[in-house]
């Protein structure tokens, strides 16, 4: 017989990650950097005490917020392409519920976070236990039950001997990259602690190997016949070229058949903005060239692309009538959409078997010099967006709307004392921070601004989250970056609403003597819907960060003003105020030389961030309302669009 262990399902459960490794192109690194914690009667006296008593490698984060902590580690592993990874755990309840969202962030954006929630008592001696939630019609579902929607596998432990299943197929998804997310494993607080006669096997050391499969020689011909026939092709660098390690690849590719290439958020910063090929931002949020080439593309090439609406435009960009498309992802279900060619298997693998097939045939893309026109006017136009300023009365801003733009410019740079354009902020940014330095941003209108003007000079300098545009992800997954990589300067770009929703971590960032910088773009409203519910017809509704006003009982008095410096420094953060030019430059150099964790408090006047180029994104607009210009919207904006994009 197997030799035996007795510990508890806490204890076993730190020993069994403690011996999990991931190994990729021949390089072996441990699963897991640490644990991020807060603990609460639900797991202190088992996880917690299996943490204090042997925690092995694993480093031991105190959290500020379940939620925050969790996007923490999220960024970490995000920033590691997915080869590192955190555990997070929390007490059962609203403990555990604050992790919902950041799971459901890490399930879209297919990013590996472990969830180790607390739970009620499996023997429900004690029901109801403290933050039990009792559903009289079931009373096995507790708050943990809320997580199967978000994540990618779920199990509850509820005998010691079921660990051992569970802990191997969590593993089995999180090292998966076809299906890897968030995972859950709930443990109910009595059976944390309850002790099993552990097989020794269980604890062995398990190497999980990220391989490149490569797609099937029918899926490849399939794609060469589509490329043969075509002469305008579009590559779409999306996130898996990043976590393939890929982009050389898809460089050399784009080279060699002289294919432009253009960047989805997750595909973006990668590979520099400077080369040629390099299109910039495509999509809803995409840049001038990107969108122009794709309308006209006879072919696209998603490379590692999930289509999102964002980078379909709603399906509606690639309105060439002769399109067609080659998927290459390593997931089946990815790889179906759009009706493409399905080459499944690794990004790298897939581009260089597609090469070794393509080259035989002689082909390369028919273009001219459209690509070089294309690159120059979007170089000039990110030009021209850097250096844009307020210019008083006859400043037209570049979201032109029904939006009484020079009433709230008035006051709001009486309030302030500041005219900064958004644009010129990012691009100020830009020229500015260390070319090795690292943005994060993931909500409102930044990930647009970014993704359109922002100029990427360093592999894996450009880090959003979009597929769940989670506001509060910024400063937090900062942290988490930091981790990741201690040697570059990090900064969370963040809007005045995405703070205020979670900055959770920006304590904990002093705590650990672990400097982040944060800039936040204060335009005393959620500028981004605030243009989104104008520009198709409606009032400003819910948007604006104003006071109640006594005289309408409505939320249309002035301006709230805050003073987000101020916030940051009782925490222990170096802070700034900046109203001009000038000063946000002396702050972002002498944020540089600092070595605790930065805040800079930057007033941007609202409706200065960069419009869009040539797109056209879906919303539910109203078929039926008392609004004439809500009709029109419906009439002259959406019923012709949705007639244009493509059905599925």
């Amino acid at each position: 017989m197997s030799k035996t262990i007795r510990l508890t399902v806490g204890q076993a459960l730190v020993k069994f990650l403690n011996n999990q490794y991931i190994e990729f192109d021949g390089k072996e690194t441990p699963m897991f950097e640490g644990v991020f914690g807060i603990f609460g009667h639900g797991n202190v006296l088992g996880l917690g005490q299996a943490l204090q008593e042997d925690p092995g490698h694993l480093v031991v984060h105190q959290g500020r917020n379940e939620q925050g902590m969790s996007l923490a580690a999220m960024g970490f592993a995000k920033q590691n392409r997915r080869k590192k990874m955190f555990a997070c755990t929390s007490s059962v309840g609203p403990g555990a519920a604050n992790m919902v969202t950041a799971a459901g962030t890490a399930t879209a954006n297919c990013i590996p976070v472990l969830f180790l929630p607390g739970d009620t008592y499996s023997d429900r001696q004690p029901d109801p236990v403290l933050q039990q939630m009792e559903q009289p019609n079931n009373l096995s579902i507790t708050t943990n039950d809320a997580f199967k929607a978000v994540c990618k596998y779920w199990d509850r432990i509820t005998r010691p001997e079921i660990l051992m299943q569970a802990a191997v197929h969590a593993m089995r998804v999180l090292a998966d990259p076809a299906d890897t997310g968030a995972v859950c494993l709930a443990l109910p607080q009595d059976v944390e602690g309850e002790a099993y006669d552990y097989p020794e096997y269980f604890f062995q050391k398990r190497v999980h190997h990220i391989d490149r499969p490569v797609p099937v020689e029918r899926a490849i011909q399939e794609a060469v016949e589509v490329l043969k026939r075509k002469k305008k092709p579009l590559l779409i660098c999306g996130g898996g070229v990043k976590y393939s390690e890929a982009e050389q690849t898809l460089l050399e590719f784009a080279k060699k058949y002289n294919i432009p290439f253009g960047e989805t958020q997750a595909g973006k910063g990668i590979i520099s903005w400077e080369e040629p090929l390099n299109v910039g931002g495509i999509g809803e949020t995409g840049c001038l060239s990107a969108n122009k080439l794709a309308k006209e593309a006879d072919v696209v090439i998603g490379v590692g692309t999930r289509y999102t609406d964002f980078t379909t435009s709603s399906k509606w960009l690639y309105q060439n009538p002769e399109v067609e498309f080659v998927n290459i992802n390593i997931s089946k279900f990815h790889a179906y959409k759009m009706d493409g060619v399905q080459v499944i298997g690794d990004a790298q693998a897939a581009l260089q078997a597609l090469d070794k097939a393509l080259e035989k045939t002689g082909w390369k893309s028919g273009y001219t010099d459209e690509i070089t026109k294309a690159r120059a006017e979007y170089d000039a136009e990110v030009d021209r967006l850097y250096h844009i300023e307020y210019t008083g009365d006859d400043f037209v801003p570049e979201v032109n709307d029904d939006y009484d733009f020079k009433t709230a410019s008035k006051e709001f740079i009486k309030l302030t004392g500041s005219s900064l354009t958004q644009s010129q902020v990012v691009g100020m940014l830009n020229e500015t921070i260390d070319e090795n330095a690292v943005i994060v941003a993931a909500s409102g209108s930044l990930p647009g601004d970014l993704q359109r003007a922002w100029r990427a000079k360093s592999v894996d300098s450009y880090h959003l989250e979009y597929g769940f545009s989670c506001m509060g992800y910024e400063v937090n997954a900062a942290l988490g970056v930091k981790y990741a990589q201690p040697e570059r300067e990090v900064y969370a770009l963040v809007g005045d609403a995405a703070y205020m929703m979670s900055h959770s971590e920006l304590p904990a960032s002093i705590q650990e003597h672990t400097k982040i910088n944060v800039i936040v773009f204060d335009n005393m409203m959620n500028g981004c819907i605030n243009n989104l519910e104008i520009g198709h017809g409606q009032d400003t509704f819910g948007t604006e960060f104003r006071f109640r006003n006594e005289k309408s009982g409505q939320l249309d008095g002035g301006f709230v003003p805050i003073d987000f410096a101020m916030n940051a420094a009782s925490y222990g953060c170096k802070t700034y105020k900046v109203h001009t030019a000038e000063e946000l430059k002396a702050a972002i150099e002498d944020a540089k030389k600092q070595t605790v964790s930065t805040l800079i408090d930057c007033k941007v006047l609202p409706k200065t961030m960069i419009h869009g180029y040539g797109d056209w994104w879906r919303v539910g607009v109203a078929q039926v309302s008392k609004s004439k210009k809500i009709q029109d919207c419906w009439k002259n904006l959406m019923e012709p669009n949705i007639a244009k994009a493509r059905k599925y």
